[in-house]
C-alpha cells in the first residue's frame, strides 16, 4: 500500500511539473485543447480568462521571443506596426497586464475605456451618474505610469490605441468623448471614437449623419489643441451590421473631415445565441461574426476608395480569418474573443499561419494583400 502511495505521489508530481512546463513554454495545442477548455469548464469562461490575464500581469506567462519578419510589417496612420495583429482590451479588467500582453506578440493593443460594468450597476440602482470622469482618471493614472515604456514599444513597432466609448447614461456624448481626448489623447498612439454603445440593447450607431459629423469635428479640433509633440490619429469605430445608408453616411463624414482611419467591429445583435461549448467551437473556427465583419470591411473599403486605413475585428481566430479580413480591405486586424478562448499562444499561431498564406497566395507583404478582393472583384 505504501509503495502504491509513493507511485501515486510520483505520478502526481510529474503531472504537475509537466503541466507547468507546457504552460511556461506557451505550448499552443496544450493551451487551446487542454488548459483553456479545462479552466472554462471548471470556473467558467470569464473567470478562466481573468485568471489567465492575472497570470500574464504577474509575469508568470512568458513572452514570445520572436522577431516578426518584414513581410508582416504595416505602416499606416503615421506609425509602424511590427505585424497587423492587435488585441482589444478592457481597461477595467486588463490594466495590470497591458505590458505582458505586448510580450505575447501582438503588433498593437487597443485599450477600451468604457466602464460598462459600472454603468450597468448604476442603471440597476436607478442613480444619476456620469462614469467617464473617474474612468478617465483611472486610465490616465495607469497609462501615465507606463508612458516611457510605451514610448519604447511604439518606437519598436507596437503602438497603443485608446478607445473612447460612451456610457448609456451619458447626457452629453460630445462632452464625454472630448473629455477623454483631453485626458488620454497625449498618452495614445491613436484614438478611437466609438459611436456605438455595446452595453445598450441596440449597439448600432446612435446618431444621425449631422450628429456624427459634429461629434467627430469637435474631436478633431480638440485633438489639434493637445499639448503633445505628436498628436494622435483619430479613428471612428462602427459595428458590422449597420444599414447601408448608415455605412454611406459614415464614409461621407470620414472623407469630408479627413479622419485618419476606421474600425469595423462585430455587433452583439447579429451574433447567434449559443451555449458555452458551441461558442467555443464557433470562435475556434472563426465563423461566428467573420463573414459579416469582412463584408462590411469590403463595403467600407470601396466607399472610401481604399484611402482610409481600416482595422477589421470580429471572428478573427486563425491566419486564414486574418488574411480574409486583409483581402477585404483591412490594413490591421484585431482579436478579442479568440484570445479569451484560446489563450496566450493564439497571436503567434495566427501570425505563423498568416505568413504562410501570404507566401502561398503570392503576396510579398501584408500591404500587397490589403483590399485584394475588392481590386480584383473577388470575394
Amino acid at each position: 500500500m505504501r509503495c502504491l502511495k509513493d507511485v501515486v505521489k510520483v505520478i502526481g508530481s510529474g503531472s504537475i511539473v509537466f503541466v507547468s512546463y507546457l504552460t511556461a513554454i506557451g505550448d499552443e495545442r496544450f493551451y487551446a485543447n487542454q488548459l483553456m477548455p479545462l479552466l472554462q469548464r471548471t470556473v467558467g469562461v470569464d473567470a478562466a480568462h481573468l485568471l489567465m490575464v492575472r497570470l500574464i500581469g504577474l509575469g508568470l506567462v512568458p513572452g514570445i521571443r520572436y522577431q516578426d519578419p518584414v513581410s508582416l510589417e504595416v505602416k499606416v496612420m503615421g506609425h509602424r506596426f511590427q505585424n497587423p495583429l492587435g488585441l482589444l482590451t478592457d481597461f477595467s479588467r486588463h490594466s495590470a497586464a497591458i505590458d505582458g500582453l505586448y510580450r505575447l506578440g501582438f503588433g498593437f493593443v487597443e485599450v477600451e475605456t468604457a466602464d460598462t460594468q459600472a454603468v450597468s450597476t448604476v442603471q440597476r440602482a436607478g442613480s444619476r451618474y456620469k462614469p467617464s470622469c473617474f474612468v478617465c482618471a483611472a486610465v490616465q493614472e495607469r497609462l501615465k505610469a507606463r508612458e516611457a515604456f510605451q514610448s519604447k514599444l511604439t518606437t519598436a513597432g507596437q503602438p497603443m490605441g485608446i478607445n473612447l466609448g460612451q456610457s448609456n447614461l451619458s447626457q452629453d456624448p460630445v462632452a464625454e468623448v472630448t473629455e477623454g481626448v483631453q485626458a488620454l489623447g497625449p498618452l495614445a498612439d491613436y484614438l478611437v471614437v466609438n459611436v456605438s454603445r455595446p452595453s445598450s440593447p441596440d449597439s448600432r450607431v446612435q446618431m444621425g449623419k449631422g450628429e456624427l459629423r459634429h461629434l467627430l469635428d469637435v474631436v478633431l479640433r480638440e485633438r489639434d489643441t493637445l499639448p503633445c509633440e505628436r498628436r494622435p490619429p483619430v479613428l471612428v469605430r462602427i459595428t458590422s451590421d449597420l444599414p447601408t445608408k448608415d455605412k454611406q453616411d459614415v464614409a461621407d463624414v470620414i472623407t469630408e473631415l479627413g479622419l485618419d482611419g476606421l474600425v469595423v467591429s462585430s455587433s452583439a445583435i447579429s451574433r447567434p445565441v449559443l451555449d458555452s461549448e458551441q461558442r467555443m467551437q464557433q470562435v475556434t473556427s472563426g465563423q461566428t461574426t467573420k463573414e459579416l465583419s469582412s463584408h462590411t470591411v469590403r463595403e467600407m473599403y470601396s466607399l472610401t476608395e481604399g484611402k482610409v486605413p481600416i482595422i477589421g475585428a470580429g471572428g478573427v481566430a486563425s491566419g486564414r480569418d486574418a488574411l480574409d479580413m486583409i483581402r477585404a480591405g483591412a490594413s490591421l486586424v484585431q482579436l478579442r474573443t479568440a484570445f479569451t478562448y484560446q489563450g496566450p499562444p493564439v497571436a503567434m499561431r495566427i501570425k505563423r499561419e498568416l505568413l504562410q498564406l501570404l507566401k502561398e497566395q503570392g503576396f510579398k507583404c501584408v500591404s500587397e494583400a490589403v483590399g485584394a478582393d475588392v481590386k480584383t472583384g473577388g470575394g
